[in-house]
């Protein structure tokens, strides 16, 4: 006799907490900010494989979109997107790669300010875990737009870095932990007007409501 149970895949929140609360992490944050030069006071993150299920140019498309609408934040704000190569030699994902490089150089061509930050930096290096969560530390809000995915655990540990109950989620619907992740701010990633909207509110959101989200989406992972 034998029994089926349905139990979400999760991440290990023990041990992020342990990295979270790491008195290296600042350091590292630090570090990274100098890898990247972050000198935005806002900054957003995407981490995410270099695949074209990920939804990276739909979330480049809103990024566009929302700066279009608010010029006030051009350099205020930078976007890391963490893009790892994924089964490059693959025509298809070399394309999307591809794409993403020449978008980002647009954008930031478009919404540069003399001497201001870039809009987006895109880093194809892989980091470790402890460098990761410095740096979801780091992000003010963190980007999965997902046009399909079973789970996503990067929108966990995300959750799970941050013990300080700040940073927003921006979570596709398409991905499976937006079942679970109910407080993260929802959207369906090819609906670009939304998306905006989402990215717009992130930034916007006052403490307390980061806080009351945040709480109730750890409690979950």
């Amino acid at each position: 006799h034998s029994t089926v149970v349905s139990v979400p895949i999760g991440v290990d929140y023990d041990r992020i907490q342990r990295m979270a609360s790491d008195p290296a992490l600042p350091a590292e944050a630090a570090r990274l900010k100098e890898l990247f030069a972050l000198k935005a006071p806002l900054i957003g993150l995407g981490v995410d494989r270099l695949d074209y299920t990920k939804g990276i140019p739909e979330r480049l498309a809103a990024l566009d979109l929302f700066m279009t609408r608010r010029p006030d934040l051009r350099g205020q704000l930078t976007f890391v997107q963490i893009g790892v190569p994924s089964r490059s030699s693959l025509e298809s994902y070399a394309a999307v790669e591809h794409e993403i490089a020449r978008t980002v150089e647009a954008l930031n061509a478009r919404h540069q300010v003399p001497g201001g930050a870039p809009l987006v930096v895109l880093s194809t290096t892989a980091l470790n875990a402890f460098s990761l969560t410095a740096l979801y530390r780091l992000a003010h809000f963190c980007v999965v737009s997902s046009l399909h995915d079973g789970m996503n655990l990067v929108a966990k540990e995300f959750v799970a870095a941050r013990d300080d109950d700040r940073g927003v989620l921006v979570l596709s619907a398409m991905a499976g932990a937006a079942q679970e992740l109910q407080e993260a701010l929802i959207i369906n990633p090819y609906d670009v007007d939304e998306f905006a909207g989402a990215l717009d509110a992130a930034v916007a959101m006052p403490d307390a409501d980061q806080a009351r989200r945040m709480r109730a989406m750890r409690k979950i992972v």
